[in-house]
Parts: structure tokens; sequence; C-alpha cells
């Protein structure tokens, strides 16, 4: 027996799990050890969200945080946003809400723009951090990271060269108390460093920052992230279906410069 055999042996009819499992017999539902359904019901939907991915709870004011960054920076009413547009599309053409949702949130996971870039620059954050901690020039570490990537996540921001989500963010922040940390800081003097590449700090950066401040993973930072667009998707995708059906941004052959091949018979 290889191992990938015996390890499919070791799960057959067994899940082992800390997260919670349901009784169909006596209908009790266990979330990480407490009973979900009269346990735990001071729980707000963000707490029980992070308190599933992480196992800990956090205050309210990082609670109202963690909202907050969700608001401001991912929830544009907006159908031309990358994202938005796959959802509102659905919509116009009338499909499902779910799967309008679905495939929106799945082109969210994208390289340049979302949750990668929100990604990456957490990660950047900590390293950068390891490394100032272990003697490093912050500087330096900037110079390596834009050789080896050709830039920061978090930093730069096509159309626009001022994020007008970043003094909102910030405003938050300090009004829960919870501006300052040794991240947050260290993603302003990143923006000082890169003002000579003419790459300024986006909503990603702060954001990243703040939440590495609440002793977030980056496993868990993604897991966060992962719905935080869906308040501009669900507006953008009902919006649209109440619109004309197939309505959603038409245009017209005739204004398309086509050098191709000419028409010809099927």
């Amino acid at each position: 027996m290889n191992t990938s055999d015996s390890i499919l042996h070791q799960y057959e009819d067994h899940w082992p799990t800390e997260l919670g499992a349901v009784s169909v017999a006596d209908g009790t539902v266990t979330f990480r050890g407490h009973d979900l359904l009269n346990a735990l019901e001071d729980l707000s939907w963000m707490d029980l969200l992070m308190y599933g991915i992480t196992g800990r709870r956090f205050s309210p004011a990082q609670l109202e945080l963690f909202q907050g960054l969700w608001k401001i920076s991912a929830s544009y009413p907006e159908p031309r946003i990358w994202n938005n547009r796959v959802a509102a599309l659905g919509g116009s053409v009338r499909s499902t809400p779910g799967l309008s949702l679905g495939a929106a949130i799945a082109v969210t996971d994208a390289t340049i723009y979302g949750q990668r870039p929100m990604i990456g620059v957490f990660d950047f954050l900590q390293r950068a951090r390891v490394a100032r901690d272990g003697g490093e020039r912050l500087e330096d570490f900037v110079a390596r990271e834009l050789k080896t990537h050709r830039g920061v996540p978090g930093y730069g921001r096509p159309l626009r060269s001022v994020d007008e989500r970043l003094a909102p963010a910030e405003r938050l922040a300090r009004r829960l108390g919870l501006w300052g940390g040794v991240h947050t800081v260290l993603a302003f003097e990143v923006a000082d460093i890169l003002k000579r590449h003419r790459m300024g700090m986006n909503v990603a950066a702060i954001a990243g920052g703040l939440c590495a401040d609440q002793g977030l993973s980056p496993q868990e930072y993604f897991r966060l992230t992962l719905l935080a667009f869906t308040a501009g998707l669900i507006h953008c995708e009902f919006d649209a279906a109440q619109h004309p059906q197939g309505a959603l941004f038409p245009l017209r052959c005739d204004r398309l410069r086509y050098s191709g091949p000419q028409r010809r018979a099927w």
C-alpha cells in the first residue's frame, strides 16, 4: 500500500476536524467545540467568520476594522470594475445570482487586481519586517523586491495616482484605536521609498498592514479577503437584472476597427 492509499484509508468514513459538525439525530450544531445555536448567540456574522477561520476571538474594534476595510476598499457599486462587470453581465443575461456571484468571485482571485495583490502586499510587509529586524536596510529590501518582481504589490494604481480610500481607512483605524502598528507604519515607510519610482500607496497596502497588526497569518488574511468584494458584486448583479435583458454595455460592430479576413461564406 503506497502513502496516498494509506491516507485515503485513514480518512475513509472519517473526517477529523476541530471546526465542527452537525448531529442529525438531535439537531445540534457544534462550532469549534461550542453549541452554535445556543452558546454563540452573541457572535455577529464577521465574528463567526473570523472565529471559524482562525479559532480565535477578536475584539469588537478589530471586527469593525475588518468589516470597515471591506466596505471602504472593495464595495464600489460600479459595473465597469472588472469583477463587478462579470456579476453585472450575469444579471444582464438573466443568469442566476449564485452563478453570477460565483463567477465574479473567481475573477476577483486575479494576479494583477483583487486578492492576489492584497495577499502579496501582506506577505511583503511581513517579510520586510523580518528583514529589517534582521539588520537589513529597508531601502535595500525594497530595491531587491523591485529588481526581482518589477514592482511591489499594494503600490501603484492605474488612472488615479492618489487612492481615495486611504484617508477613510486611516480615519477608521484611528477611531478604533488600532492605528500605528508596526506593519502599518512600515507600509508608509515603504511608500516614502517608492515615491521616487512614482508608485503611490493604494488601499491594499494599508489594509494589509492593519490586518497584519491584528495577528492574522497570510492564509487567514486570504480567507478574510475572499468575500470582501461581494457587496459591490451583488449590487451590480441585482442592478443589471432590473434593466432590459442583454443591455449591459452594448457595442455596435461598426465601431470596431477590424483588419482581419473579409466576410466569407460558411
